[in-house]
């Protein structure tokens, strides 16, 4: 009896567990088919009008449309449930009849076999049932390959919403970052050239990403115990040491301290200056330089140029005096050392008058939603939200409800026209004169997707927002101490500006698919810079007490090649602004930009380029010098629009034009008063060498001045020529 007892429990217990089905899942097989041959990319059927009248959501983001897409779509045709061989989907893929992708995975593939057994089976839809994945881990037994070692295996494993994981590297999608390598199907990395690469990983909706590096043996590396000053050094010297790369040395005297003065004040030092800080001899006087500097008025220009670029101050939309006011504004709050954060809070709540409330200019500069809130979103947060206004962002957690009801906040955003005594009645684009930005209450926007109105909610948060104030509760949040985004995106643009790139590139595109060059670094940056209440001069001030920072331009051992992890200085040519003023601080003057007084720098100027006018003065030769060399119009909220590029019409139109000849040949620049000196003519060459580039002449280079000076017709033309070819050496063009 009691085994006939046990026998009906063993049978009652398999009737209440049913085997799991035999069929593979719509959700967890066959749209990793589909996304593994690169069906639903965006250059395939993924593309916003499809292929071949045949559509797909981008990298599977609709599940119920996919899935009437391939079953029902053109009358079922795509699929035959009596002969799954002979699917349209199967032939296509296979390329047994013709098709433009051409084949994406062979007859009796595993690829093949799933879409087939799940055709045979009927097509069983399980999109809104079947478990999600919620994470993706990605393991490899070495992340740095040493030669002459070529590649390294990555194995995934994906874990679902039933508590279940199941290993997936056969299936996920690999995308490398760069040509440095490639990656087989099946996730084996193989060397192409040495160097760093980024592979990311894809799984249905989930991605991460895994950083590899492929370097030379360097059999004979040891290395240098460069000695660490802060937590900096530590986190970028652990990192050198793993690709067995040696820091190079300390710059001298002579690069830091024009290296301060660019980075700084945005031109070069005088050479009076440079000679006393070579000739001091007492420790400490890098720290003390620097905080000398950061207390100039100019420290306080140069950043609020950095930040109206940011902000799109510029003329167009805000009138001469919005720029003015605006620029103003930001160069105050600089000064005052006003907490970053507090500044941004500022702007973001702002609202009544543009004239007498500066940084409203924020959203007259930023007329419609959406610019508001991609803008806002990709300055004060870090985050690009373009690609999720028509569809979920491919490379980020971002969807399309998240994109408006961000969006949302910012609609209620509304201007009182004082004035417009705009040059041209025609252009609805131009405004001059005073406005009031003022918000209308409960005002949204309409989410594309559902077509329904959008939510007011906040980036990564799940709830709407209650108060029905939606831009001071919006300000409060990116203000508050414990943001995720604000701290590390800034921190990281404050980096760049010092370094020459960002710890993240570009600077303000942080997502998962972008990682940091050094994440722990970013981490520590971003917690100094919170703890430190925002503190941009303390920032800056741990950041140039760095070795890392004041690293020798020159090459030691197998550096040479590194750009990416600080091995050493990497020189840059100055920027439109810091090239105009040094060249007016090595000659002596100044020239007239349009709308300013003789005397004003370049680092002075309110607004950004204006390549013509209707109204005021025509830009001057200055003006466009600076449009050439990159001075950015400020048509975008993104520090990529202003160009620090090498061009032939640099060369021809600009270098060799009015602009540099005139502050050459003006007879009262800084010739005169060296050529009316009591100086022999060795100490005047002496003089103009440390005033443009700060260090006497060597040895090779005294025997081709004298001889140049020998056989000159004109003593005031020979000094020209010699200003001219100084100003043209790559040690003045360039910081490093």
């Amino acid at each position: 009896m009691a085994r006939v007892k046990a026998i009906l429990i063993l049978l009652l217990g398999a009737m209440a567990l049913p085997a799991a089905p035999s069929f593979p899942s719509f959700r967890n097989d066959v749209m990793v088919v589909l996304a593994k041959a690169g069906c639903n990319a965006g250059t395939c059927h993924g593309n916003a009008n499809g292929k071949g009248g045949f559509k797909l959501s981008l990298r599977g983001e609709d599940l119920a449309t996919d899935y009437l897409t391939l079953t029902r779509g053109q009358f079922g045709r795509r699929v035959d449930a009596i002969e799954p061989e002979r699917s349209l989907l199967l032939r296509k893929a296979t390329a047994v009849v013709a098709h433009k992708g051409g084949q994406r995975f062979k007859p009796g593939s595993r690829e093949f076999q799933i879409l087939r057994d799940w055709i045979a089976a009927g097509t069983p839809n399980d999109y809104a049932t079947a478990p999600a994945v919620v994470r993706l881990e990605a393991e490899t037994q070495q992340r740095i390959v040493r030669a002459p070692g070529q590649e390294l295996a990555i194995k995934v494993r994906a874990f679902f919403s039933d508590d279940t994981s199941r290993d997936v590297t056969a299936m996920a999608v690999y995308e490398p970052s760069n040509q440095n390598v490639e990656v087989s199907a099946d996730g084996v990395v193989r060397r192409k050239e040495f160097g760093e690469s980024t592979v990311m990983v894809r799984f249905l909706e989930r991605q991460i990403p895994v950083a590899v590096a492929f370097i030379p043996a360097r059999a004979d590396f040891k290395w240098s115990q460069s000695k660490e000053v802060n937590y900096i050094d530590r986190h970028v010297f652990a990192k050198l040491r793993r690709l067995r790369l040696n820091p190079s040395g300390l710059c001298d005297d002579n690069a830091f301290i024009r290296r301060a003065y660019l980075d700084l004040l945005g031109f070069i030092p005088s050479g009076e200056a440079v000679r006393e800080f070579v000739a001091n001899n007492s420790p400490g006087k890098r720290q003390r330089l620097v905080e000398h500097l950061m207390k100039r008025p100019e420290f306080a220009e140069f950043w609020a140029l950095k930040w109206s670029d940011l902000l799109r101050n510029e003329e167009k939309q805000l009138d001469r005096k919005g720029v003015h006011v605006f620029y103003q504004w930001l160069r105050r709050s600089f000064a005052e050392n006003k907490p970053l954060n507090v500044m941004a809070k500022e702007i973001i709540a702002a609202r009544g008058s543009t004239y007498k409330n500066p940084p409203a200019n924020f959203y007259r500069a930023h007329r419609t939603p959406v610019l508001r809130a991609e803008n806002a979103a990709q300055v004060f947060l870090g985050v690009r939200l373009k690609c999720a206004q028509c569809h979920n962002h491919p490379f980020d957690r971002w969807t399309q409800d998240d994109y408006y009801d961000w969006t949302a906040l910012f609609a209620g955003v509304d201007y009182k026209v004082v004035s417009n005594e705009r040059a041209d009645r025609f252009d609805k684009h131009e405004f001059r004169g005073e406005q009031i930005v003022y918000v209308k209450p409960g005002e949204t926007v309409t989410n594309a997707r559902t077509g329904k109105p959008a939510g007011h909610r906040l980036l990564g948060q799940g709830e709407a927002i209650a108060s029905a104030d939606k831009l001071g509760a919006l300000a409060n949040w990116v203000a508050a101490p414990d943001n995720p985004f604000f701290a590390r995106v800034q921190a990281n643009r404050i980096w760049y500006q010092l370094m020459g790139r960002g710890l993240v590139n570009p600077i303000d595109d942080f997502r998962p698919t972008n990682p940091a060059s050094h994440p722990a670094l970013l981490q520590a940056l971003a917690v100094d810079f919170r703890k430190n209440s925002f503190d941009v001069r303390q920032l800056i001030r741990t950041i140039m007490a760095s070795r890392t920072y004041q690293l020798s331009h020159e090459i030691a051992g197998d550096n040479g090649g590194d750009k990416d992890n600080y091995a050493r200085t990497v020189p840059r040519r100055l920027e439109a602004e810091q090239l105009l003023d040094s060249l007016s601080a090595a000659t002596g003057v100044w020239p007239k930009y349009a709308n300013h007084p003789l005397g004003t720098r370049a680092g002075q100027l309110p607004g950004g380029y204006v390549p013509s006018r209707r109204k005021g003065e025509a830009p001057t030769d200055a003006d466009h010098f600076l449009g050439m060399f990159g001075k950015p119009e400020r048509l975008i909220a993104c520090d990529c629009e202003r160009s620090d590029d090498i061009t032939l019409r640099q060369s021809f139109r600009t270098w060799c034009g009015p602009t540099m000849n005139n502050l050459i040949t003006d007879k009262n620049n800084a010739l005169k008063s060296l050529l009316s000196s009591k100086q022999t003519d060795g100490q005047r060459v002496d003089t103009l060498f440390w005033r443009t580039i700060a260090r006497p002449p060597n040895r090779k280079e005294l025997p081709q001045i004298d001889k140049h000076f020998a056989t000159a017709p004109e003593r005031r033309q020979a000094w020209e020529d010699l200003l001219w070819s100084l100003l043209n050496t790559k040690e003045f063009l360039f910081r490093w």
